[in-house]
């Protein structure tokens, strides 16, 4: 059974469709690739914000669930997202941009040998910068040109995940026993595993916490975490594998833009798995990409009453010349 590759995907969940498109595509400069829908949920869209070309492992999702609380920061959660930066200097200009911006952050840190800056969205969604200048493992992907970012300080793709949890040991057995991480660094309470090749794009850090609260979904929370595979024949592979530590797991899930196969591995924490392709460039032309309603083909013939359910969200960016802000 081949080891996981690395970071696939990130999916969080959302107050608003508007004002996160509005906020990753003008504040943060990543490429919204496709707009769709919940494949299990129609209602709500589904928005993905990746690198130029929709890479594996730049991938920023978000659900808007109508009706959905807010949700509550605390232990037992997948708590923060990382984002990749070229060098030090990158995180320099973002922190200029987020305070002309007026984005909540910490400045700049260092953590595991890398220079990092957190901050957070309109739903105190969680996130930091992290710098590549010190990497090695995983490449990253490609920045999107005409965004409002300079090439050589943008995002290009997806960082560490971090995961909140009270139950160190049951982690570190799962991480190392379950999926072949290995523990590599240790600093206070947090604790660095690596697959694959390693790197930025291969980590997830865990913190253990038992002092604060339980955390509970909703908005301003992910929903999961996607690590990387090759192909539908590792998914089944890792099924195999899941069984038998008897994990419970959904077993092959078709999402036309790649497979999937997903685990609840503690309380309030989802895993999935999922393959590198096809990608999301089969049904929309390289420069319109995301700026209409896209959906797999057995949602196909249901386009039009999918369309009048989920309301109108303008996300065209071909006709705009956006400029670059040097600050």
């Amino acid at each position: 059974m081949n080891q996981l590759k690395g970071l696939h995907h990130v999916t969080a969940i959302t107050s608003s469709a508007e004002k996160i498109y509005d906020f990753f595509t003008y504040v943060l400069g990543m490429r919204l690739v496709k707009k769709t829908v919940n494949q299990d949920d129609i209602n709500t869209y589904h928005l993905y914000f990746t690198d130029d070309v929709g890479s594996p492992g730049t991938d920023m999702t978000f659900f808007d669930f109508p009706g959905i609380p807010k949700g509550v920061h605390g232990t037992n959660e997948i708590s923060k997202t990382s984002f990749r930066v070229p060098t030090d200097e990158a995180l320099e200009y973002w922190v200029k941009r987020f305070d002309k911006y007026e984005i909540k952050h910490t400045g700049i840190k260092e953590q595991f040998g890398k220079k990092t800056l957190s901050f957070a969205d309109f739903d105190d969604q969680q996130y930091q910068l992290i710098s590549d200048q010190h990497n090695q493992g995983v490449s990253s992907g490609k920045p999107w040109p005409n965004g409002p970012i300079p090439l050589e300080f943008s995002i290009t793709g997806l960082g560490p995940i971090f995961i909140r949890t009270s139950h160190m040991d049951y982690f570190k057995e799962l991480l190392e026993k379950v999926f072949y991480m290995s523990e590599t660094a240790q600093e206070e309470s947090f604790h660095l595993f690596e697959m694959g090749e390693g790197g930025n794009g291969a980590q997830v850090i865990v913190e253990y916490n038992t002092i604060l609260p339980q955390a509970r979904q909703g908005f301003g929370t992910v929903h999961h975490t996607a690590f990387r595979v090759d192909e539908r024949a590792d998914l089944e592979a890792w099924q195999q594998h899941l069984q038998a530590f008897q994990l419970q797991n959904s077993g092959y899930v078709e999402r036309y833009y790649f497979g999937s196969l997903y685990t609840p591995v503690a309380p309030g924490i989802l895993f999935e798995l999922a393959t590198d392709g096809p990608g999301f460039m089969e049904d929309e032309p390289y420069e319109t990409l995301g700026e209409k309603l896209s959906l797999p083909p057995f949602f196909e013939p249901q386009h039009e009453r999918i369309e009048a359910m989920v309301r109108p969200l303008d996300t065209v960016r071909s006709t705009l010349k956006i400029e670059k802000e040097y600050l």
